[in-house]
């Protein structure tokens, strides 16, 4: 029997297709002769028909989900952690990334468990992280070191290494964990003690639980090689875009909406297997997708309004670079008798600014120049939509942050 384990809280119910993806990605590609139980520790966050989501999902594969509301089995230990600890409920990780310090208590049947984060996709045998002889250690993960390659390029992000606390080498990432839950039990004092530390240095839980836990066993965890916990976002800085037999971490919101990226197509090519995967879901993201044109089109409208009433009475005029100039005809239909002039980069500001004054009550100048600083035409009395315009981001595409939207889908 493999169990895995989940912390969960979800409190606009929208999270829950991410651990459910998690699942059915790691089912997909489990060996079929073997048994899985799945162990979610959640809140009063969890709805029913997300907990009846789950449930279907586990039938469907014929294994096993278990449910533990944490803030009824774990309220002490719970109220300790947000007394002791303030960003506990308010930093970028929910609360939830402090529930796998419950699991060795919760689970206290269990020999070992495997951890998994809600951002992963287990895209290969799940019994091949099972399968590893923690030996005389506690934990194993993947070393974090193992993304920044050097321990200087890799201090500024962890204070714990950057204040040499926890060694480069030894700073592990908690996301995907093999757990021995015989050996943590035994080691509630020093889980205490680090939470003591934590709470008068808050400058070193900047990584939340995972800080706690390197503080604890950052020595007693075994290092695993990038494939158990390969996080997409150094993946895409090294340009390596193909998808093996790993297990691959989103971390720092990496998920998106874009088809084009390998990493994005394997995580939707499992979602669309989930019960989440529904008419509801669907009608949801047309809905918001249509609130979001509106809003931008709206936004548009009133833009261009009020940029026919500054031109009334005006010409256009256009100052920009020569690389840009075939854009500019092409784009803006220049007419003749229209001011086009050609600027190399770097050219005297002062000398924009009194050509803008100049002609100011009979033109308006669409300003087509790379990080121009706009704002020191307003400091000179200069007024954007009646004076000068951003001629390039008239031309900007529009963009719809997706990897929040998928969220709230």
């Amino acid at each position: 029997m493999i169990h895995v384990c989940f912390g969960l809280h979800d409190k606009t119910g929208h999270y829950s297709k991410f651990t459910g993806t998690t699942m059915l990605s790691l089912l997909e590609n489990a060996n079929t002769s073997l048994s899985v139980t799945f162990h979610i520790l959640h809140d009063n966050t969890l709805t029913v028909d997300n907990r009846d989501k789950f449930v279907c999902l586990a039938e469907r594969y014929r294994q096993a989900v278990k449910f533990y509301n944490v803030e009824e089995l774990c309220a002490g230990e719970l109220s300790e952690i947000t007394r002791k600890i303030s960003s506990a409920k308010s930093s970028y990780f929910t609360i939830a990334a402090y529930y796998r310090t419950f699991i060795p208590n919760l689970l206290p049947a269990v020999d070992k468990c495997i951890y998994l984060d809600s951002d992963i996709v287990v895209n290969m045998d799940i019994n091949e992280l099972w399968q590893i002889d923690l030996g005389d250690k506690i934990l194993a993960g993947v070393p974090e070191i193992l993304s920044y390659k050097t321990a200087d390029a890799m201090k500024p992000s962890f204070p714990l290494c950057a204040n040499d606390i926890v060694k480069c080498e030894d700073y592990f990432n908690s996301g995907v964990m093999l757990m021995n839950l015989n050996s943590l039990r035994q080691e509630k004092s020093k889980m205490s003690n680090a939470l003591d530390f934590l709470s008068t240095n808050p400058r070193f839980t900047v990584y939340a639980d995972q800080d706690i836990l390197n503080y604890c066993f950052s020595t007693q965890t075994l290092k695993l090689p990038p494939r158990f916990n390969q996080e997409i976002f150094y993946s895409r800085i090294r340009g390596n875009f193909f998808v093996d037999k790993e297990i691959y971490h989103f971390a720092g919101g990496e998920l998106r909406l874009d088809l084009k990226d390998p990493f994005n197509r394997l995580w939707l090519s499992y979602f669309v297997k989930t019960p989440w995967f529904n008419a509801e879901m669907i009608i949801n993201l047309y809905e918001k997708f249509s609130t979001i044109l509106k809003d931008i089109c709206s936004e548009r409208n009133k833009y261009m309004i009020n940029l026919s009433a500054a031109m009334t009475r005006k010409t256009r005029a256009f100052i920009v670079l020569k690389s840009e100039l075939n854009r500019l005809v092409e784009k803006f239909s220049v007419k003749s008798g229209e001011d086009v002039l050609i600027v190399e980069p770097g050219a005297p500001l002062q000398k924009l600014i009194d050509l803008i004054k100049t002609s100011r009550d009979e033109k308006i100048f669409f300003i087509m120049l790379p990080n121009f600083p706009f704002q020191a035409l307003t400091e000179a009395g200069l007024v954007k939509g009646k004076d000068f315009l951003d001629g390039l981001e008239l031309l900007s595409e529009i963009k719809i942050e997706s990897h929040w939207l998928l969220r709230a889908i």
